[in-house]
């Protein structure tokens, strides 16, 4: 007898699919708590990578508001995103984008956080991050800009997509110095580190099929 009629048999792929329904609801409770948690880092004066960092960086720079700019953004990345991604996962990106806009304009009225520390503030606001772009990638969107160069590497290059985008986001961490204090850069740049660990550490594709 050989010793490979001693394995047992790879279990057959039970993996159930999303169904759209789960789809939509996924990418609303992702954008929520990706949109709660850019509140809170906004309210601790930080700041974090991608283009969300960029929105909250010229928030501070400029009198424009984070729904406007975060779009604005997020214009150049939808055309990689459509080249690369496809329109399915284009479409499901932008509307993601636009709903975490909108939820950036209910947070200010329906939540206070004066004097938030920002100890307290940037690990909090960069997990809440974490686990709103999980949830957004497991249901086949992104929140566009660096998120989208981070994806289309890690599926074409093999690159795992959260340490992609850890490269991307200390550029723009050390743009903050031109905006925020040293002090709250430095806490900013821990927190990105901390956002990307989360999704380097759980955003792993080949444990899904689904």
């Amino acid at each position: 007898m050989s010793g490979s009629e001693n394995i047992p048999p790879w279990p057959e792929d039970t993996t159930i699919p999303h169904s759209p329904a789960e789809d939509v609801f996924g990418v609303l409770i992702g954008t929520f708590l990706a949109s709660l948690g850019l509140y809170v880092l906004q309210q601790s004066e930080a700041v974090t990578g991608g283009t969300a960092g960029l929105a909250l960086l010229l928030t501070y720079a400029t009198p424009l508001n984070f729904s406007g700019l975060f779009l604005l953004v997020n214009l150049p990345f939808f055309a990689l995103a459509i080249w690369k991604k496809g329109w399915t996962f284009t479409l499901n990106t932008v509307a993601a984008v636009a709903i975490v806009s909108g939820y950036a304009l209910l947070h200010g009225p329906m939540l206070s956080l004066p004097e938030l520390n920002p100890l307290y503030g940037v690990p909090a606001g960069n997990i809440l991050v974490g686990m709103g772009l999980l949830a957004v990638f497991r249901h086949g969107a992104s929140l566009g800009g660096f998120n989208i160069v981070a994806l289309v590497a890690q599926e074409r290059l093999g690159l795992r997509a959260g340490y992609v985008q850890m490269g991307l986001d200390v550029a723009v961490i050390l743009l903050a110095l031109a905006v925020v204090s040293p002090l709250n850069v430095l806490y900013s740049a821990l927190g990105a580190v901390l956002l990307n660990l989360v999704l380097a550490l759980n955003h792993r594709p080949e444990r899904y099929r689904a």
